[in-house]
C-alpha cells in the first residue's frame, strides 16, 4: 500500500528544467531571453492574469539596450514619447536644477502593461501558468532540483529554479538574503489622460516640497504618469486599501503645490492608482554572500529591491534577464550531446551570472539609496554632508548608471 501511494506520487511530479517564479517583469524578461536562445522554460504566476501594479515605469538608455536585445525596443518606442531632461525643483527653497539625459541615449516612460504585454505577446503561450501559488520550496540531497510544491498541492522539480517573485520574494528568504527594509516613506503611483492634450514639456519633472515628492512625466501626447512619495506616518492597517482613498489622502497631503498638480492628481484614472511602502534590499547586504543555493537563485527586486529615485527598478531587472540568459545558454553549449544542463554546469552559469552583475547592483542600490536619503528621508545635517561626499566621490558622472550596457544575449 505505502509502495503504490510513493509510485502515485512520484508519477504527479512533473520534472521541468528551468523555472521561473513570478510573472512581472524581470520574470517574463528572463523568460524571453532564454526563449530567444533557444532555452525552454515555465513561468509560475500567483495571480490568474498579468499584473502591472504601478501604472507605468521609466525605461532609460541601459534599459533600451536591453529591450533591443529581447527584439522589443522599435514595438515599445512607439507607445510612448522620448523625453530630455529631467527638472528637480524644491519649492521651498526656490531652486531649480536640470540635468540632460540625451548624451547617454533615449529616455521614455512606458505603461507597465504596455511593457508586460510585449513581453508576454513575445513568449510562447504554454510559458506561463497563471494561478500558481508557491507554498514552500525544497533541495532534494538525491538531484540537487529544487522541489516546489504549490498552492493546489501540485509538485514540480526544477533543475534551474530563478526567483523573480519581487521585493518579498520566497525564493530570497529561501536562499538567505537578509530580509528587505522599509523606508519612512510610501509611493502612490498613477495616470491620468487629457482628452484635449495635457501641454506639459517632454521631460521627467520632480518637485519636493514640505517632505513630500513628486514626478510627473508624460508617456504621450495626452497621458502622463506619475508619483507622490509621502511620510508613512500610520501603522498598516490604517492606510487607505481603496482607489478613492488613496487619492483623497494624496490631495490632502499635496494641498499646496501648483494647480496642475493637484489637477493633475485629481483627475486621475482611478484603476490605475497604487500605494506602496518602499522598501529596499540594504547595499551593504549586497557587497557579500552567496546569492545561489545549489540551483536556485534570484533577480530583478527578489535580489536588488530599490527605491524609485533612479528611476532604474525596471531597467535593472532587463538587464538581469540579458546576462541570466546569456551565462545559461554559455553552458548550455557546453552541455551533453542530449542537450541537458548537469547540476554542475547550471551552478557554474548562476555563478557566473551573479558575479558579473554584483558589481553593478551594489553602485546601482548605493546610489539610489543615498539618493533616496537626499531627497525624500530628511536626514541630519551631518548625514546629508556624508551622503554629498560618498556621491561626490563614488559617483562623479550623473548619468553614468543610464550609460551601462549589458551586452549582447
Amino acid at each position: 500500500m505505502l509502495l503504490k501511494f510513493v509510485e502515485r506520487e512520484m508519477a504527479n511530479v512533473e520534472e521541468i528544467d528551468i523555472v521561473i517564479v513570478g510573472g512581472g517583469i524581470c520574470g517574463l524578461a528572463t523568460a524571453l531571453a532564454l526563449h530567444r536562445k533557444g532555452i525552454k522554460s515555465v513561468v509560475l504566476e500567483r495571480s490568474d492574469t498579468l499584473r502591472a501594479t504601478g501604472a507605468a515605469i521609466g525605461v532609460f538608455p541601459n534599459g533600451w539596450r536591453a529591450l533591443h536585445q529581447l527584439g522589443l525596443d522599435s514595438i515599445l518606442q512607439s507607445t510612448a514619447i522620448p523625453f530630455q531632461r529631467a527638472v528637480d525643483v524644491l519649492a521651498d527653497k526656490g531652486v531649480v536644477r536640470e540635468t540632460l539625459l540625451s548624451e547617454g541615449g533615449e529616455a521614455r516612460c512606458l505603461r507597465r502593461s504596455d511593457l508586460v504585454d510585449a513581453l508576454a505577446n513575445a513568449l510562447p503561450s504554454e510559458t506561463i501558468r497563471f494561478g500558481c501559488q508557491l507554498v514552500s520550496v525544497n533541495i532534494e540531497g538525491s538531484s540537487s532540483y529544487a522541489a516546489l510544491q504549490l498552492h493546489d498541492g501540485s509538485l514540480i522539480k526544477a533543475k534551474v529554479l530563478i526567483g523573480c517573485d519581487g521585493a518579498n520574494s520566497v525564493i530570497a528568504s529561501y536562499i538567505g538574503l537578509k530580509p528587505t527594509r522599509p523606508f519612512s516613506t510610501c509611493a502612490v503611483r498613477g495616470l491620468t489622460t487629457y482628452p484635449n492634450g495635457h501641454g506639459f514639456a517632454p521631460e521627467f519633472l520632480r518637485m519636493r516640497k514640505d517632505k513630500h515628492l513628486v514626478g510627473r512625466i508624460p508617456i504621450d501626447e495626452k497621458t502622463v504618469y506619475w508619483f507622490v512619495v509621502l511620510q508613512w506616518i500610520q501603522k498598516d492597517a490604517e492606510m487607505p486599501k481603496d482607489s478613492t482613498s488613496i487619492r483623497q489622502m494624496t490631495l490632502d497631503m499635496t494641498a499646496g503645490f501648483p494647480n496642475d498638480i493637484v489637477d493633475m492628481i485629481e483627475n486621475s484614472d482611478l484603476s490605475s492608482l497604487s500605494l506602496t511602502r518602499l522598501r529596499y534590499r540594504a547595499p551593504w547586504n549586497l557587497l557579500s554572500g552567496n546569492f545561489r543555493r545549489e540551483t536556485v537563485t534570484v533577480a530583478g527586486d527578489a535580489w536588488h529591491v530599490m527605491g524609485p529615485f533612479l528611476g532604474q527598478g525596471g531597467s535593472a531587472a532587463l538587464e538581469d534577464a540579458v546576462v541570466l540568459a546569456r551565462c545559461l545558454a554559455k553552458k548550455l553549449s557546453n552541455a551533453d550531446l542530449n542537450g541537458h544542463l548537469s547540476t554542475r554546469l547550471a551552478k557554474e552559469a548562476l555563478d557566473e551570472y551573479l558575479n558579473e552583475r554584483r558589481r553593478r547592483v551594489v553602485l546601482l542600490s548605493t546610489l539610489t539609496y543615498l539618493r533616496g536619503l537626499l531627497l525624500v528621508e530628511d536626514p541630519s545635517l551631518l548625514l546629508r554632508f556624508l551622503c554629498i561626499i560618498i556621491i561626490t566621490v563614488l559617483f562623479r558622472d550623473p548619468l553614468n548608471h543610464i550609460r551601462y550596457d549589458c551586452g549582447e544575449l
